[in-house]
Parts: structure tokens; C-alpha cells; sequence
């Protein structure tokens, strides 16, 4: 299996879910997504409330994970038919070491999302102030986890990269002091910003790296790809539909207030922190000379 194949399968279903009809019976499809409530993450969930994937034909079933690494352990386990918003080093890291795995869309462009913050208290004041420190990121192999790595080499840090779970065990681990510096994904921890409790330091868009390669990925297995080809491709367009809804229809925003359990007026601020156009699920950007040394030269085995 080569780079190019792995990476021009979501380019193939791409030319597919622009044409075809939609089924009519009601197919189930098991769905893992990482950080429950996050914005981006939550296109299968909306599009499930907004009736668009029954409307492709598609009952979704969906699991919540911690991060990106573990609803990939799902699908190759076979638990799971579709992982969504996983890191991309995770996805193409776990290829490489043989995993029946293929990315079926881009599911983001960036980290806008991203930023890490200190306790107001916290004598950290700068991103040079990190060197010594502990700072977080989900799982390894996560985008937070590459996200956290760029940053460290852009600015040639001596931090200390430390895995805290999801965002909402970061916050408890980083208002305790169990890590100096936290990290959390828009609009998550938005609120404590506003009221005076945390800092903001440093956000995604500061690591030059990231602004115009993907960082997140949807991936299914060979197997559901190879006897499941038609719900795959009904999948990515009921995804690119729910996309589009969520940026020009009010409604959405509201079952996303409901889903996430945040004030509609942190969730307001979601189409600032995610621009639409960091969502091209159709365009894999970037190169393995953007990622972080240690996924380079290992990143897709050669034929």
C-alpha cells in the first residue's frame, strides 16, 4: 500500500458523494468521536439531530471517546465503522504499522480551535516561558499531541509534553496544578477566559506549521470500505450537508447548545473559531515535511 493510495481514497469518495441517489431505508453506521461537545467534532451528532444523515439513508450510532487514538483502536477493532476528527499523525502512524485503515475525508484544515492556557495566578506570562514545564495534550497521536510537538519545535522549547485525557479532566489537572500549562479546544474553557480564571498563551493559529495542513481526518476500516462502499459515500455527503447547515442555519447552533450543555453565547463565537473555510472534507493539505520529526520518513511505508 502506498501514500498515494492511502491519501486518494477520500479523493475517489469525494467524485462519489457528488453523485447518486440517496437510499431510502435507514442503514446503521457506528460513528467514534473524540471530545464530546467539541464543535468540529459534533458534525455527526448535528447531523443526526437536524434529521440530514436520515435523510442520506443513515441511523447513526455514536461513541464518545477521550481523543483521536482511541476511536481508531475502535474501528480497526471493529467495534466501530467510522472514526471522525482523528489526529492525523495518530491515523497515518497507525498505518504505517500495518493497520487496515483509510481516510475517507479531511476533516480539518488548521488548528483555529486550539490554545493553551495557565491559571491566572500562574507566573507564565509567554510561550518561552513553557521551557521546564509541564504542558498537556490528550492521548498521544492525538492533534493536540502534534499540535503541542509543533509548537515546542517552532519555538525550540524544553517543555514537557504530559498526557491529561479530555478537556474537561485538563481543566481539573491544570486549576489543581498537576500541570503547569493546559490545553482546551474552542468553545470549551472559553468562559473561564471571560471571567478572569485562566489565560490564553498561545492558540493554533500562532504554529506556523499547521495554518494550511490537515490536522484532523475521518477514517473507516478496509473492511466496512471494501462491503460498505455505498453508506461510506452516503456518509461523507450527509457530513459535507451538515457542515454547510451548521454554518448558515440558526437552528444549528442551537442543537449544538444543547448537545455541548454551553450557554448559547459561547457557542456563538464558533464560526469565528472555526472559519469555514479551515472544512474543505474533500482536500488533504500539507506534506509529511509539515508534521513533527518523529512521524517523518515513517509515515507511509513504501511498496
Amino acid at each position: 500500500m502506498t501514500k498515494t493510495t492511502f491519501i486518494t481514497t477520500l479523493a475517489v469518495l469525494a467524485i462519489m458523494a457528488g453523485s447518486g441517489r440517496v437510499a431510502c431505508s435507514q442503514e446503521t453506521l457506528k460513528v467514534a468521536i473524540p471530545q464530546r461537545g467539541a464543535w468540529d467534532a459534533g458534525v455527526a451528532e448535528l447531523g443526526q439531530r437536524g434529521g440530514i444523515f436520515k435523510k442520506h439513508g443513515l441511523d447513526l450510532e455514536i461513541l464518545y471517546v477521550q481523543a483521536g487514538p482511541e476511536s481508531i483502536q475502535a474501528v480497526i477493532g471493529g467495534s466501530m465503522d467510522i472514526a471522525t476528527a482523528a489526529g492525523v499523525s495518530a491515523a497515518v502512524g497507525t498505518f504505517a504499522k500495518g493497520a487496515p485503515i483509510r481516510i475517507i475525508g479531511s476533516e480539518m484544515i488548521g488548528a483555529p480551535d486550539l490554545y493553551w492556557y495557565v491559571p491566572a495566578n500562574s507566573p507564565i506570562r509567554k510561550v518561552e516561558d513553557f521551557n521546564g514545564k509541564t504542558v498537556a495534550f490528550s492521548l498521544t497521536g492525538s492533534s493536540s499531541h502534534a499540535a503541542l510537538l509543533a509548537l515546542i519545535a517552532q519555538y525550540k522549547l524544553t517543555a514537557k509534553p504530559t498526557s491529561t485525557g479530555n478537556i474537561a479532566a485538563t481543566i481539573t489537572q491544570t486549576m489543581t496544578g498537576q500541570v503547569d500549562v493546559g490545553f482546551g479546544a474552542a468553545p470549551f474553557g472559553l468562559d473561564l477566559a471571560e471571567d478572569g480564571k485562566i489565560r490564553i498563551i498561545a492558540t493554533g493559529n500562532d504554529v506556523a506549521s499547521l495554518r494550511t495542513r490537515t490536522v484532523r481526518v475521518n477514517l473507516t476500516s478496509v473492511n466496512v470500505l471494501q462491503n460498505r462502499r455505498d453508506a461510506i459515500v452516503r456518509f461523507n455527503r450527509a457530513y459535507q450537508e451538515t457542515v454547510a447547515w451548521m454554518y448558515s442555519d440558526p437552528a444549528a447552533l442551537k442543537h449544538y447548545a444543547e448537545y455541548s450543555n454551553l450557554p448559547e453565547k459561547s457557542c456563538c463565537g464558533c464560526a469565528t473559531s472555526f472559519p469555514r473555510k479551515a472544512w474543505p472534507p474533500t482536500a488533504w493539505r500539507g506534506s509529511t515535511r509539515s508534521w513533527p520529526t518523529r512521524w517523518r520518513g515513517s509515515s507511509f511505508p513504501r511498496p
